[in-house]
């Protein structure tokens, strides 16, 4: 007698393309690190992109998530909505953000929530901007925005799950 083994379907960020998704597969996505809500600075010439540790007015610093997502662009105005094209398009998302990965053929992290199954394992891990922001877009003059430039953003987040 032979034991019947139950394979498991492969997670749908493994199978599908960002075309592909679900509008809920797709919002499942965003791991909640809120990297992307920082203020980015680019050099005119060189085209290079700079994060600052200055956040979006929108963002809540404790959640990493938007205080007003579904009615965000009627109080951000240029916020950027991600869409299979712009991920595409744009060269700053962070190298830990899974619509990059996946867009990339790459799989998600051991601290992403899809993997972990907790929303807590982003900020666990490091990966998050909790604790690391310095104020909001309405508390830090734009003058001072050179002066928060910092580089962890774009840094590959190093380390092994816990336990």
């Amino acid at each position: 007698m032979t034991q019947a083994t139950t394979l498991k379907p492969a997670p749908f960020w493994r199978v599908k393309r960002l075309d592909e998704m679900s509008s809920q597969e797709w919002e499942s996505l965003c791991d909640g690190c809120g990297r992307c809500c920082l203020l980015k600075l680019q050099d005119e010439e060189t085209e290079r992109v700079y994060y600052t540790d200055v956040a979006c007015r929108l963002l809540d610093c404790d959640s990493c998530r938007c205080k007003s997502y579904p009615d965000r662009k009627a109080h951000v105005p240029d916020c950027v909505q991600l869409t299979p094209k712009t991920v595409e398009d744009i060269g700053w998302l962070p190298l830990t953000c899974a619509y990059r990965l996946v867009d990339e053929g790459r799989d998600l992290p051991w601290w992403h929530p899809l993997v972990s199954g907790s929303p807590e394992t982003v900020h666990e891990a490091g990966v998050s901007v909790r604790g690391r922001v310095s104020g909001t877009e309405d508390e830090v003059p734009p003058e001072d925005l050179e002066d928060r430039v910092v580089d962890w953003p774009v840094r590959k987040v190093r380390g092994k799950r816990q336990g």
